[in-house]
């Protein structure tokens, strides 16, 4: 069994911040969200399947989010100074992980930001709504999940989109240490439904943050400062 820990990459300086990013885990696209909070933090990008490390295109089995959480937690015994406690934000399917790793380990977080995790089968009607979704996302030619025409998208629908949509957060989460996040655009849609349930049973705030389901993606400058805010006054005086 390697000891080595999986994929990320680091830089700025500060407290730690962990990203997760959604989809398959790969951190395309989120360049200038990091560049923003670079010089706030020192920002670990955590890319669970290495598909931005050249691992994209090979085998990967079906995951789990406690194949991601137990991850990033390794990441973190890696790059977190001793004593410390380090920040964690995951988006839509890094959203379900984070939720996991805060459940698992909360003595190594301060506070963690999940933004729109899709664990749909949450709310009263969920099991329909997931193969509603499934349905949507997953229709006739699907891009490939291994080979040279490989994609991020494809391995997502592959081998993250079922288990991550079924997953159902524990009673182990402290709200004091958790904010859910959800789209100010997203609102009435199925996630947005889904970010409010969570919320409301795990008694910790939801914040709305700038754009949809892709925010931090499409208004990185505003998602960022948000995020630096949200971070820092949600995990003050947090034990």
């Amino acid at each position: 069994m390697t000891t080595e820990p999986p994929y990320h990459d680091v830089t700025g300086s500060g407290p730690v911040l962990l990203l997760v990013p959604g989809g398959a885990g790969h951190p395309m696209g989120l360049g200038p969200l990091v560049d923003r909070l670079a010089s706030r933090f020192t920002v670990v990008t955590y890319d669970p399947l290495g598909l931005a490390h050249g691992r994209l295109g090979l085998a990967v089995p079906d995951q789990r989010p406690a194949d991601w959480s137990e991850g990033a937690h390794r990441v973190l015994d890696a790059v977190l100074p001793a004593g410390e406690r380090a920040y964690v934000c995951g988006t839509s399917s890094g959203g379900v992980a984070v939720l996991d790793l805060l459940e698992r380990h909360p003595r190594r977080l301060a506070h963690v930001v999940a933004h729109e995790p899709p664990c749909v089968t949450v709310l009263p009607d969920g099991p329909e709504r997931r193969e509603e979704l499934i349905a949507r996302l997953d229709g006739p030619g699907r891009p490939d999940a291994e080979g040279a025409s490989a994609t991020p998208m494809g391995v997502f629908l592959a081998r993250v989109l079922r288990p991550f949509t079924a997953h159902v957060p524990g009673p182990g989460i402290p709200p004091t240490r958790l904010t859910v996040a959800a789209g100010a655009a997203s609102r009435g849609e199925l996630l947005h439904r889904t970010s409010e349930l969570l919320a409301d049973r795990i008694g910790c705030p939801l914040v709305p943050f700038p754009g949809g389901h892709l925010g931090a993606l499409e208004h990185p400058v505003e998602f960022a400062d948000l995020l630096a805010d949200t971070l820092r006054s949600g995990g003050r005086g947090s034990s």
